[in-house]
């Protein structure tokens, strides 16, 4: 099994609306924004090649929408999904499942793209799995996230025939199915999954948005666009204190300067350790 870092383009978030209540006093010390308050986000997400099965966690925005709304994120097309996978060995025709830690745009909007005056999957062999508690909750949208989940990203995945449904019995699933662990947590919003990857004796976690970015790592600092906040305070520091334990490599999907982290036991709570490229690993 081997994984690859797929860069789908970097953009730009509010400050504010990225740390809550933190004031900005303290988070631009690791995340300092520019004359807008913005600061840098990455779309990292993470091909699996595992035998003849590549899986890609999330997809990124995708070019499908118009200057106009790319204009609110201030995209950075330098990085997108055809020429990381093509950096990568592959294309999109290869893709065998797509995974979808959850569907706000940032990280489903890549897998449909545009058809004359429709739209279509952007990967045509491949199986879409999400879970079926987060689809209903993203198909019929509360006001606070109806923003972030789009009809254009979400509806012809199922009218496509390729959606699939991850079973959920328990917080922690062994999904032999997938070929990876799969953590689900409701801060950020209703049954976001976070995969557990484990290669020999390493467990590799892809974050989504319960850890966005290294800056993130205190307890408190919780993104303003989380749904259960309080909610997240106690995920995030169940799972961070049981990472530094036992030293988890964390795959950070915004960070657009750490790819890899691990995180330590401190004084003051967990802290970051060292940092990593995929380079390191693969």
């Amino acid at each position: 099994m081997k994984l690859h870092s797929i860069e789908a383009g970097n953009f730009k978030l509010d400050g504010g609306a990225m740390f809550g209540v933190v004031p900005k006093s303290l988070w631009q010390r690791t995340n300092p924004a520019d004359s807008n308050n913005m600061i840098d986000m990455a779309a990292r997400c993470l091909l699996i090649e595992d035998g003849d099965r590549l899986t890609l966690l999330d997809a990124g925005m995708g070019n499908k929408q118009d200057e106009k709304f790319f204009g609110y994120y201030y995209m950075d097309h330098r990085f997108d999904l055809d020429s990381s996978l093509k950096k990568a060995g592959f294309s999109r025709d290869d893709i065998t499942d797509v995974f979808l830690t959850h569907l706000h745009f940032d990280h489903c909007g890549g897998v449909i793209q545009k058809k004359g005056d429709g739209f279509e999957p952007a990967f045509a062999k491949a199986k879409f799995h999400t879970n079926r508690n987060h689809w209903n909750w993203a198909t019929v949208p509360n006001a606070r996230e109806k923003a972030s989940f789009l009809k254009e990203n979400i509806m012809p995945i199922q009218e496509s025939g390729q959606l699939e449904f991850i079973p959920q019995t328990q917080v922690f699933e062994k999904n032999t199915a997938m070929g990876f662990d799969i953590l689900f947590v409701d801060g950020h919003t209703e049954k976001m999954m976070i995969p557990h990857i484990t290669i020999k004796d390493k467990t590799f976690v892809f974050m989504a948005d319960l850890l966005p970015t290294a800056g993130h790592i205190p307890i408190p600092f919780v993104m303003g666009y989380d749904t259960r906040p309080l909610l997240t305070l106690d995920e995030k520091s169940a799972f961070l204190n049981e990472a530094a334990t036992n030293g988890y490599y964390l795959i950070l999907e915004h960070d657009p300067a750490h790819e890899i982290i691990t995180v330590k036991h401190t004084e003051k709570g967990v802290r970051l350790d060292k940092v990593f490229t995929f380079a390191d690993f693969f």
